[in-house]
């Protein structure tokens, strides 16, 4: 108790009261301890003077330390104890700022999609489009709906998260139409795998961007999944340019651009190490973009 009190005390006070109540203990517990191993023999402690200096000798060279080495047992205790709230308040903290990481990530998706796709509805009632444009808007709620269905910290099976990417794609194709086409094959052990929410959409706005809108007569999409030795395997690919060489898709794969910079950054703060993001040519034209993340299912 004497302990606890000094506890917000500060050092001194502490060193102090451990000495001074140390010796006070072993100086009480000493004659008892005596008292105890005697009495089964049929004798009893003499406190005459010459007792009493052995009983101090006794407590200074043996209690005394021994009350002490409890002592420090228990500070050494409650530092442990204190320390180890302190960790679990600091990886509370990390476990948070991941947290926080993570849907500022996830939620940046939302205003630049919504630029781009009201940029498109804009352009659709400047060119008098107004049941493309209304169209347009219906697709969008319903996307965005469906899209918030699930939290931003949650990872939700394959085959959730390409339904979620169609419904981007039918916004798309009130703008392009016929010259959007899309094909989509997943293994039945990919559609079960789980994956970070809106992963897939970023990539392929990527493909739109460049391969589709680029190209008067448009271009294809191609969303393929399969599961490798416990690893999934994502594959968006388009009909466009693709890469130069090894220097721009190194360069894409570090792209500052909102899309790709999202995808890059949510990956490393989910997976670290464990995941690959390539970006190459397919013959005889266009881009694959490969992620590669650990098989995990519910």
């Amino acid at each position: 108790y004497a302990y606890r009190y000094v506890w917000e005390k500060g050092a001194a006070w502490r060193i102090a009261v451990v000495w001074i109540g140390s010796l006070t203990v072993a100086l009480i517990w000493r004659p008892i301890h005596n008292t105890i191993v005697l009495i089964p023999f049929g004798e009893f402690p003499d406190f005459s003077s010459g007792d009493l200096s052995g009983i101090l000798n006794g407590s200074l060279s043996f209690s005394f330390p021994l009350i002490l080495s409890w002592s420090s047992l228990y500070f050494i205790i409650k530092y442990s104890q204190l320390f180890q709230a302190e960790k679990e308040k600091n990886l509370r903290a990390e476990s948070l700022a991941h947290e926080a990481q993570l849907l500022m990530l996830r939620y940046q998706l939302n205003p630049h999609f919504l630029f781009n796709t009201l940029n498109a509805i804009s352009t659709l009632v400047m060119e008098k489009s107004n049941t493309k444009a209304n169209e347009m808007i219906i697709k969008l709620s319903k996307f965005l709906r469906y899209s918030l269905d699930s939290s931003p910290l949650d990872k939700v099976d394959l085959s959730y998260e390409i339904q979620t990417s169609l419904l981007y794609l039918d916004i798309e194709k009130v703008r392009f139409e016929e010259r959007l086409r899309l094909e989509v094959k997943v293994s039945e052990a990919a559609s079960k795998a789980l994956v970070p929410s809106m992963i897939l959409q970023p990539l392929i706005e990527n493909s739109i961007k460049y391969a589709i809108s680029q190209s008067l007569d448009g271009g294809s999409i191609g969303l393929f999944a399969e599961v490798h030795h416990n690893k999934l395997i994502l594959n968006i690919e388009d009909s466009g340019a693709g890469v130069k060489d090894a220097f721009d898709a190194k360069a894409l794969a570090s792209s500052t651009g909102v899309g790709l910079s999202n995808i890059r950054n949510r990956l490393n703060e989910i997976y670290g190490d464990s995941h690959e993001l390539i970006f190459s040519n397919i013959e005889p034209a266009g881009c694959k973009v490969t992620v590669i993340i650990p098989y995990d299912t519910k």
